[in-house]
């Protein structure tokens, strides 16, 4: 599940952070069988923009969206600074392959979430919603008061409406830096109002059974 088409962020929107994430807890909404989710390491970084050109070929069934199944993606130099920082997790499947990522970066007092993947052929199985708890789990223990943010699709269905059941509520007026990502996005060729900005906050999230 592709959620933010990625790129690389101007450096002027990226600050770096030391912080290391503490372990993860298991997802209350997940299954025993859902695959084991980890921080990410140095490694994996090389095997991540295949993933997200999988998941994007989800896209390939809106013909306003389709060129986002052929066009770039996150490169292994930028998923890198995310390990670095602590922000990047994986999936991995019961073979130890990795089939899913997000990858974040500190913005101010925020987690920004830069792209959330899951491999075409894994979708649908709750990997998105297992990585997504990995990262509240980061911003509940580091105390972010800017909480987890992103930029998505509005009508997608596996893009806002997704994140919305997730707890995630939209920005009317999302800060400065927020407003600025989104209008590059525009300028970059994505239509007039399909994107927006979204928000979510410890004690937002729901559990699914």
């Amino acid at each position: 599940m592709s959620s933010t088409p990625a790129r690389s962020f101007p450096a002027r929107w990226i600050t770096t952070n030391s912080r290391r994430p503490s372990p993860i807890p298991a997802d209350p909404a997940a299954s025993r069988s859902t695959p084991a989710i980890r921080p990410a390491r140095p490694g994996d970084a090389a095997f991540l923009p295949a993933i997200e050109h999988s998941a994007a070929q989800r896209f390939a069934t809106i013909p306003a969206l389709a060129g986002l199944a052929t066009g770039d993606v996150m490169t292994a130099q930028t998923h890198l600074a995310c390990i670095a920082e602590g922000t990047c997790w994986v999936a991995q499947d019961d073979t130890g392959m990795i089939v899913g990522f997000l990858s974040a970066r500190t913005q101010h007092d925020s987690l920004h979430i830069l792209e959330l993947s899951v491999r075409r052929e894994s979708q649908g199985q709750g990997l998105g919603r297992a990585l997504l708890h990995a990262a509240m789990h980061q911003v509940r223990q580091s105390r972010r008061t800017g909480g987890l943010t992103l930029t998505t699709f509005r009508d997608v269905a596996w893009n806002a409406p997704f994140y919305r059941a997730m707890g995630f509520v939209d920005m009317d007026t999302p800060p400065p830096w927020l407003r600025a990502l989104l209008a590059e996005e525009i300028a970059g060729g994505f239509p007039a109002g399909s994107r927006c900005a979204m928000r979510w906050r410890p004690g937002k999230e729901i559990i699914r059974k």
